[in-house]
């Protein structure tokens, strides 16, 4: 198993409780949706893989190594995970080409690799603009793109597709999930789409209250 949470909980005021005793496995190459309403606590749990939040309880694992449990956390940048979230991903003070490659090496392999990507999202005639000179839909191939720059172990989808108007998030879900496809990517994504869920994933998780209350293969 890649990723292996383990009585995960986790709570923003010491009281109340945002993640209740969570346990899941995920397979090398398993694309996963953790679906439920508003607030039940998906977007927390990504967090919490990506080291963004501490958990009060239970372990993390990736490739049977604890990253992270109630007295020891993997600084967000070692856990060789990708994060790619709803909006505001890019920085604004860099051209596109600077953001895709900010993870990696700045020479000319980094920037070489970086250029690839951003032609697999057919975005590369781009790389000298800034966010604000390109569309929504743009911004959300950049940000794709950067985040399998450094070849994460794991990409983390918080619901990326979420502000795109419906044709645009068609046409970025098919060329989102041929690459994922491609590339045998280990993905968990964030969604309240079930339609988006059941074109994307090998797995679904749905979340109500903190908890999982089913899973659906």
């Amino acid at each position: 198993m890649i990723l292996e949470i383990n009585n995960l909980q986790h709570s923003y005021d010491g009281t109340t409780q945002s993640i209740k005793n969570v346990n899941f496995k995920v397979r090398s190459g398993e694309f996963i949706s953790i679906l439920g309403h508003s607030g039940c606590g998906k977007s927390t749990l990504l967090r919490l893989i990506a080291g963004l939040e501490e958990q009060t309880e239970g372990t993390i694992k990736i490739n049977g190594e604890i990253i992270s449990d109630d007295k020891f956390q993997t600084p967000t940048e070692k856990r060789g995970l990708g994060l790619v979230v709803q909006e505001k991903a890019l920085f604004p003070h860099l051209s596109v080409l600077k953001n895709t490659s900010f993870g990696i090496k700045n020479n000319a392999a980094g920037r070489s690799k970086a250029m690839d990507l951003l032609d697999l999202f057919e975005v590369s005639h781009l790389s000298s603009k800034y966010p604000n000179e390109i569309s929504g839909g743009e911004q959300q191939r950049v940000a794709l793109a950067r985040a399998l720059a450094p070849e994460p172990r794991i990409l983390l989808l918080d619901e990326p597709f979420n502000a795109l108007d419906e044709e645009l998030k068609n046409n970025l879900h098919n060329e989102t999930k041929k690459i994922i496809e491609e590339k045998n990517l280990t993905v968990l994504m964030v969604s309240h789409d079930k339609n988006e869920a059941i074109f994307f994933s090998d797995r679904q998780i749905i979340m109500e209250n903190g908890r999982i209350i089913e899973e659906i293969d």
